[in-house]
């Protein structure tokens, strides 16, 4: 399919493809199409952004709620504010960058935001810690900035590889994504167990400021460093007013094509549950197992660690066996994983049970990715991608909103509440899963034959 070339010394190394390929709705270009470097720094990208995600949605989501009293519910809503955010800028920018070829820069600038905002909830949560309003609206604003990163570092998958390997690119990127949790857990761990103590307020805040110093010194390397060819034919002014303008018409007209409306509405869907669980499993370990912090810390670990393995394995299996049926059979676990959670009362089989998911968390998002990179036509890569990260963010709309419905309406029934907030998970990944089905998706084997 492709011929790899030995670079000279010195050089980069790159693969070589032929002149012009046809691939689904991409035309692989002339020359350097895979360069290594490139796949280097996006995963290294990936490993940065998330020691600082793990960190904060591990210990700001209990700072917030066990240590200052902050109903689950108001937690929640902090991701549904970010989500209407991105509702009304992200597709207008990613249009624009689509038009524009500036996604690069616009990536640096919102990882910039995104430090700064984290760094304002550090020293917030570490010197001005009665503040919770202000930490709650800077970390907003950092969640915010973080999503939409991805509306442009997602897209660049079809810049630094061939279609037939989307899938085992994608896979290292979210492999990487995996290891930098992980990384994140095993370096503040001492700070949140108290074992090591820096300054300002002692406790979970300890963990924010060395997270978020790590995460902008490993994300620099990508913005310095990380360079596609310039697009052809692009727009040097954008009318700002004009994309607003056409923003729903852009938006009509990208899933004028069923397959990709079909699938966005099936990705809300299952994605909304295995987020909402996420973002709310260390108080779910809190309230029904009350384990302490550094067993929790253990805990999501493992579920790490074969996240990682899942991530890449699934990226091999999917570009052997199909983008569609192995995202099918992935779904497919998570509508037994989800019950099983919630009627395991015994923590040894619990702790099997969420280890056990973290193949399917590396998995999950590794298919996805490579799918949407796949029905999405190349010159709306990052207009499409804006509504991939909404539809992932408007998700955490509906998901924890009646994750936390189900808390205040069951709150006299201690941990079965929650219980039973997990268990309702499943119907949201059923519903994914009825979608997904009539979605129509090209394979690499179809496209080769």
């Amino acid at each position: 399919m492709f011929i790899y070339k030995q670079p000279c010394l010195g050089s980069s190394v790159v693969e070589h493809f032929p002149e012009e390929e046809v691939v689904g709705s991409a035309i692989l270009p002339p020359g350097t199409l895979m360069n290594k470097k490139n796949i280097f720094l996006w995963t290294l990208y990936d490993f940065a952004n998330s020691i600082v995600s793990i960190v904060f949605f591990l210990y700001f989501s209990q700072w917030l709620v066990i240590d200052k009293g902050v109903p689950d519910l108001w937690y929640n809503m902090i991701f549904a504010a970010g989500s209407l955010l991105l509702l009304f800028t992200a597709p207008i920018l990613g249009g624009i960058a689509d038009k524009n070829g500036k996604q690069q820069n616009y990536l640096n600038r919102i990882t910039i935001l995104t430090f700064l905002c984290f760094l304002a909830v550090s020293f917030i949560t570490l010197f001005f810690y009665n503040q919770v309003f202000l930490a709650v609206l800077f970390f907003l604003f950092a969640n915010y900035f973080y999503q939409f990163s991805f509306v442009f570092y997602n897209a660049l998958l079809r810049y630094i590889a061939p279609r037939e390997l989307w899938g085992r690119i994608s896979g290292i990127g979210q492999t990487g994504n995996w290891l930098g949790q992980i990384a994140g857990l095993l370096i503040t761990l001492p700070l949140a167990s108290g074992a090591v103590y820096l300054v300002g307020e002692v406790g979970r805040a300890q963990t924010f400021l060395p997270a978020t110093i790590v995460f902008f010194v490993l994300a620099l390397p990508m913005l310095l460093y990380f360079k596609i060819e310039k697009k052809e034919n692009t727009v040097n002014k954008v009318n700002i007013k004009e994309e607003y303008r056409n923003y729903w018409g852009q938006f009509r007209a990208l899933i004028k094509d069923p397959n990709i409306g079909l699938f966005l509405l099936a990705f809300f869907f299952f994605n909304d549950a295995i987020l909402t669980a996420a973002n709310n499993f260390p108080i779910y370990l809190e309230k029904v197992f009350t384990v302490s912090d550094s067993t929790k810390s253990m805990i999501l670990v493992g579920i790490l660690a074969t996240s990682a393995v899942g991530a890449f394995c699934s990226g091999l299996i999917a570009d052997r066996f199909g983008l569609k049926k192995t995202l099918l059979v992935v779904l497919g676990s998570w509508v037994l994983i989800f019950p099983s959670l919630a009627i395991t009362s015994n923590f040894k089989l619990f702790v099997f049970f969420t280890v056990l998911m973290g193949f399917m968390y590396g998995a999950t998002w590794t298919i996805t990715r490579a799918t949407m990179t796949e029905i999405c036509p190349k010159e709306k890569s990052n207009f499409g991608f804006s509504f991939y990260t909404l539809a992932e963010r408007v998700s955490t709309l509906v998901g924890p909103l009646a994750w936390g419905l189900i808390i205040y309406l069951f709150s006299d029934m201690g941990p079965t509440a929650y219980r039973i907030s997990v268990s309702l998970m499943t119907v949201f990944i059923i519903i994914g899963i009825f979608l997904l089905r009539k979605v129509e998706i090209k394979e690499t084997k179809d496209l080769t034959s």
